[in-house]
Order: structure tokens, then sequence, then C-alpha cells
């Protein structure tokens, strides 16, 4: 079997590498070139291709389209992406013999589109997961070709949970590869009308607002917690980033619930909110460190 993998990220390369082990012939990978502005703290697929002496590009999403020809050459049987960021065009799906497969980060069809595992961190979910599904021209919309659930703890971070959705992703991959290698891809519905669909998250949706729930807010700084831009608030004249936060107390006696934002009480931080609950700040740390 010989495939074509778009592929970025911590998910991209550990599923390249299960394709590899299960002896699959990766022709072409196409990956993306590191953002000199963002905080590059997962592995490279770009290294792994170079360990492997597979080709790969870095197109811009515009030259995409411009890839069809060669992909049309090496009429590839598989096409995979593993957290590839850019829209794939039908075209280039078409050129897969047998499927175009893309790998989600949620389970689907619940959190369509984009940052799916800080979306569902952000809403209190206590469970997601990896979906393998098939690509069409609307985002995460193909039937479903594997799934694998993994918990999320009340107090785990965006990328604490990230990792196990990972390694989620490569047990969905080890799961399906037997029936994909014989040329048989196992489908069920994906059912859109009970699932959701959310936009990418820029860094000033990190504004902690002390009028919502403690919960809201302690989910919030879960959900973007560093590496992540971050929750903040201003303290005094600074802007301060909140990276750990926890509402299991004690809390002191001599805390005014009735003001919300933050209190300093015996050397501690806390945040006052608005059902009148306190969280309690374990790390901050100004935003222009």
């Amino acid at each position: 079997m010989r495939a074509v993998v778009f592929a970025y990220h911590d998910v991209g390369v550990n599923c390249l590498k299960e394709l590899l082990k299960a002896g699959i012939e990766v022709d072409l990978v196409v990956t993306h070139q590191d953002d000199p502005n963002e905080n590059v703290w997962f592995g490279s697929v770009a290294k792994l291709c170079k360990e492997n002496s597979i080709p790969f590009i870095t197109p811009s999403a515009n030259e995409l389209i411009g890839l069809v020809p060669q992909l049309q050459a090496l009429a590839p049987d598989y096409i995979f992406s593993f957290y590839y960021r850019y829209m794939i065009p039908a075209q280039i799906l078409a050129c897969a013999k047998i499927a175009a497969l893309n790998m989600h980060g949620s389970l689907l069809p619940k959190y369509r589109g984009r940052a799916p595992v800080n979306w569902a961190i952000l809403h209190g979910e206590t469970e997601t997961g990896a979906t393998l599904h098939i690509m069409e021209e609307k985002p995460d919309a193909g039937d479903i070709v594997g799934q694998s659930a993994v918990s999320i703890g009340p107090d785990e971070t965006a990328t604490e949970v990230f990792a196990k959705v990972s390694e989620a992703a490569v047990k969905v991959i080890h799961e399906v590869l037997p029936a994909l290698l014989q040329g048989n891809v196992p489908r069920k519905p994906n059912d859109l009308q009970k699932g959701s669909y959310f936009a990418g998250r820029k860094p000033a949706d990190g504004q902690i607002h002390w009028d919502q729930t403690a919960k809201q807010v302690h989910d919030l700084v879960r959900a973007v917690a560093p590496p992540y831009p971050g929750a903040f608030t201003e303290h005094g004249s600074k802007l301060m980033i909140v990276a750990r936060t926890s509402l299991k107390g004690p809390f002191p006696d001599n805390l005014n619930l009735g003001t919300l934002g933050i209190q300093l009480v015996d050397n501690r931080v806390f945040g006052i909110c608005g059902d009148q609950q306190a969280l309690e700040i374990l790390e901050w740390f100004p935003a222009d460190k």
C-alpha cells in the first residue's frame, strides 16, 4: 500500500510512525514550516521525514491546489491527514484510489472544527478522544472509520489531555490498519445533527471574566494553560497570565466573596467569581515575562 500524508504536530509524528511501522510506502509528506511567532512545543514531522529519507514539502495554503498533478501521478492508495492545519482541496482528496482519511482530536460528531481539545475542556467535558474519518470538502463531516476515547480529569490542562488524545490517535490507526491494508475501510455514519462545530481560538479569548462561575474560570485556565497563550487578568497595573488554579480549598474565612476579582489573603492568591465562589491561583506570572 502506498500513501501520501499531510501531517503536523505530535499526532502527525506519531501516526506517521505507525504507518511506517506497518510497512506502508509513504511517497510524499506535506507538512508546515514552523511559525517563528508560535511556541513550538511539539514534535517535528519534517525531522521524522529527514530521519527516514521521506520526501516532504511545506506549501502554503494557496499552493495546495498546484499539487494535484503530482498527486495524480503518485496515485496513492490512501491520503492521510494527521493534524494538518489547512483545508485540503477536494481535487487532492480525489487522488486517493481507496480513501482520504483524517484524524480529528475529538469524539466526532462532537467538537468538529478547530482546537477541539481546548474547546472540550472549556466546556467542562469529562471525555474526549480521537476519530479517524473519511475526508470530505466539509470539515470533519465524513463517515467515521475508527474512534478511541480518553478521560479528561477535573484539573488536567489542554497539554495533558492532548498527550492522551495523541496516544488515542495511534491506537485508532493501529486498530484500523489491518482492514486498510486489505483495501477495506470500516465506516459508520457521522451524524452531524448530534454534534457541534467550533472555530479557532485567539490569544485574546483567554481573558478571564470574573463574573463567570468559578468552574468556568477554572476550565478556561486549564483549556489555554501554557504552552498555549494562557488565561489572563489585570492586577494593579500589570497583565498577569494565570497558569494554574484550584477549586479544592480550603479557603480562608476572611475572603470577601461579594467583591469579584483578585484577592490576596495570607500570602495566597484567590479569584472571586460571579457565583460567589473562590478559586485559588496556584501559578501566575506577568504577561511580559
